[in-house]
């Protein structure tokens, strides 16, 4: 009687600690798979998936490890800074969380470099979303997902039938929620340094039930498999987003007017530019925030040719100094992972001086502006673009009085960096990471009276 009362507790206890660990997220998760509990994606684009997966091989779910930029970041910067101090030491496995989840679920930390080829490279994979059912608490965030790998693979339609696997219809799979549990994080100083999800819930857009799939992960008529028939909204897995430049340009509107159409040399004119974000869900730019730079470029063209810079009116709100590019440096706090003792830091910005920067400051315990984002101790002004705001920027400008006769013609450049460009050559970063696109440009044009 004994014997069987202990092998029945033995039994309970061991369903109970399977239950549990099915129901691990977030930080609580590390360790608690292997890599041998999901399929590769190699298997799902073989004969199946086979369009699915060629979009994927190709976004940036598939390079969230290996990508030239977040290997460095991690391995230069965030490694050594965690081994180094302990307020930050949470970061050296839980950047794996989202970047490489089969890596941080495995326990696996650091994992191998790229360069070995590891399984660690398959970064956010076709299993790994496929088998979330759900988070753990009451806000998505820091990859608080459940993950519960396994025969049965999660998706949006209801009765489908496959050959490979089982299938079961997930409505979490189709909510912004899913999305929040990686592109919402707070740093181990309680920041919010990436808030994607939060921004799209605070804006229209959630009101409206448009969700992050339906920008990022559009319908278009076609197959969810070989053999499967055709249907009218299959999900594309294209994740077009902040390394799209498709998908950054255009997303602000941008136009440009003056106070007077004439004027004479030595004459003030004032310009004003409307800048309106008509194509994100959420603020731009978003995500990463510490690591994008958009600034608004104006200048005129006389009619001889000469080009002449304006600079942007001061507001004189508090920290617009951060929203002004200037020639100032910031970043000293990268000396702790480099081994830099007083590093006097490297420049801020890199684009010219006076354009209007449109960004949200992330600073370090000591307030200098930082880069590493898990090393932000507060936040600065938010300057950045909401969905469907307009943000109005003046330019005052005396023309000068040997200006000659004729057309002056007036230009506003948008422009996108997901890197400073000072920051990608201090780090050795490939330059195609400080790539300026054109978001959008718009002139207007003056006279120049004799």
């Amino acid at each position: 009687m004994k014997t069987t009362f202990t092998l029945m507790f033995s039994s309970f206890l061991l369903l109970v600690s399977l239950n549990a660990q099915e129901k691990k997220a977030g930080g609580e998760a590390l360790g608690s798979r292997s890599y041998d509990d999901f399929e590769k994606p190699a298997s799902c684009g073989k004969s199946c998936h086979v369009d699915f997966y060629q979009q994927w091989t190709q976004a940036m779910m598939s390079q969230a490890y290996t990508h030239h930029w977040d290997e460095i970041e991690y391995f230069k910067l965030a490694v050594p800074h965690a081994e180094k101090d302990p307020k930050v030491a949470e970061v050296k496995a839980g950047c794996n969380g989202c970047h490489s989840p089969m890596a941080f679920l495995a326990n696996d930390v650091p994992p191998p470099k790229p360069e070995l080829n590891s399984r660690a490279n398959e970064s956010v994979s076709c299993d790994v979303c496929h088998t979330i059912t759900g988070f753990k608490g009451d806000v998505p965030y820091n990859f608080n997902y459940i993950s519960e790998p396994g025969k049965t693979k999660y998706g949006p339609r209801e009765g489908v039938v496959s050959p490979a696997h089982k299938t079961q219809a997930s409505e979490f799979i189709q909510t912004a929620e899913f999305c929040g549990t990686c592109h919402n994080e707070k740093d181990p100083y309680g920041v919010w340094v990436k808030s994607t999800h939060l921004e799209w819930k605070e804006g229209p857009y959630a009101k409206e039930g448009v969700r992050c799939q339906d920008c990022h992960m559009t319908k278009a008529q076609g197959q969810v498999a070989q053999l499967a028939p055709q249907v009218p909204d299959a999900r594309q897995h294209l994740f077009h987003g902040a390394h799209d430049p498709g998908k950054i340009r255009g997303t602000i509107e941008v136009r440009i007017h003056p106070d007077i159409r004439e004027l004479e040399p030595g004459e003030r004119i004032r310009f004003t530019v409307a800048l309106f974000n008509q194509k994100t869900g959420h603020k731009f730019p978003t995500g990463s925030a510490e690591e994008r730079l958009v600034w608004l470029h104006v200048e005129a063209i006389d009619a001889k040719g000469n080009v002449y810079h304006l600079p942007v009116d001061k507001k004189g709100f508090k920290g617009e100094e951060y929203m002004i590019a200037a020639n100032t440096l910031a970043y000293q706090d990268l000396g702790i992972p480099l081994d830099i003792p007083d590093f006097k830091g490297i420049q801020r910005d890199g684009v010219p001086v006076g354009d209007r920067i449109y960004r949200l400051p992330y600073l370090d315990p000591q307030g200098r502006m930082t880069i590493m984002q898990w090393n932000t101790a507060s936040l600065g002004t938010d300057y950045r673009i909401g969905p469907r705001e307009t943000k109005l920027e003046t330019y005052t400008w005396t023309l000068p009085a040997n200006a000659p006769p004729g057309l002056l013609t007036v230009k506003a450049t948008l422009n996108y960096q997901k890197l400073p460009l000072p920051v990608a050559e201090f780090l050795g970063v490939p330059l195609e990471e400080a790539e300026i696109i054109e978001v959008n440009s718009h002139t207007t044009t003056v006279t120049v009276l004799p």
